[in-house]
């Protein structure tokens, strides 16, 4: 069990996600006052992509995330700022020649990956762990051994921590052997994710076989999508770990119920706090995550 729990809010996310919830926040101040209500309400890290205002889709544009980052820091509410790096891997072979790129192919190098994180310089971002399946269509995530190890060391140079997600207990493998090449800082950091096609299922044995192939100085959460959202919190907290909760993963307060990120963020706080732990301030998190000032 763990009664001090760091709760992570992933806001926004990437999916064609606002038809069907119009509080997805789409532009840089939607996104950064949507951030703010959610630490208001308990969460101690906000994980945060952008989005292109005009077309609500995910935006991998420097600009748009410098904006939002400022708005949260200008602001008179503290948290964690967690970036992702996860956009720029997707591939999707052409139907004439699987060896080429076909509409909805967005690929870049670790460079690129990372340019928002450079320029920004969060306290954490995410780290997607290898490569898989993503989805039922033709969509293949790619996170090369290379394009990883990059990755780690330029972040590992500019002071960020990486929150390593892992989708599969090959990702796990992987994650580890960066740790013993020095290119991951002790303790890692872990988000296990888990409900995501085509990753490990979200259930509370696959959470808990995850969960012990982890170093054993790891910090680590779990998150489920959809239903499984608050399940998947509280088997976390059970387990010992952090949670992690927002639109990103689930859009649903209740079935048929459009949520707010800071409703599913009291309503994990609630069950924390009924289940005996306490959710930590971000200045607790930072102490127990060993971040570094940069």
């Amino acid at each position: 069990m763990n009664y001090d729990v760091i709760v992570t809010c992933a806001v926004t996310g990437a999916g064609d996600t606002r038809d069907k919830n119009p509080h997805v926040p789409v532009t840089p101040q939607e996104i950064a006052d949507s951030a703010i209500a959610a630490a208001k309400a308990g969460a101690a890290v906000a994980h945060i992509h952008v989005r292109d205002p005009d077309t609500a889709k995910g935006s991998r544009d420097v600009d748009l995330f410098r904006k939002t980052v400022d708005l949260i820091r200008d602001s008179d509410t503290d948290v964690v700022i967690n970036l992702t790096s996860g956009m720029g891997g997707d591939w999707v072979p052409s139907e004439t020649d699987p060896a080429l790129p076909g509409p909805g192919t967005d690929m870049i190098g670790p460079e690129e990956r990372l340019a928002h994180v450079i320029a920004c310089k969060p306290e954490i971002c995410s780290l997607d762990c290898g490569t898989m399946n993503f989805g039922n269509g033709n969509e293949i995530y790619i996170s090369t051994p290379p394009y990883l190890r990059k990755m780690a060391a330029m972040v590992q140079q500019i002071g960020v921590k990486p929150e390593l997600e892992v989708f599969e207990l090959g990702h796990i493998r992987f994650a580890k052997q960066m740790i013993a090449e020095g290119i991951i800082d002790a303790p890692p950091m872990f988000q296990i994710c888990l409900g995501i096609p085509w990753g490990a299922d979200q259930s509370v044995d696959n959470m808990k076989v995850m969960k012990d192939e982890l170093p054993d100085e790891a910090s680590w959460a779990s998150f489920g999508i959809s239903r499984m959202q608050m399940p998947m919190a509280a088997a976390a907290v059970a387990m010992g770990g952090n949670v992690r909760v927002g639109l990103e993963d689930n859009i649903y307060l209740d079935r048929g119920v459009p949520a707010r990120n800071e409703q599913l963020v009291e309503r994990v706080v609630g069950i924390i706090e009924r289940m005996g732990g306490r959710v930590l301030a971000p200045a607790e998190a930072r102490t127990k995550l060993n971040l570094k000032k940069i």
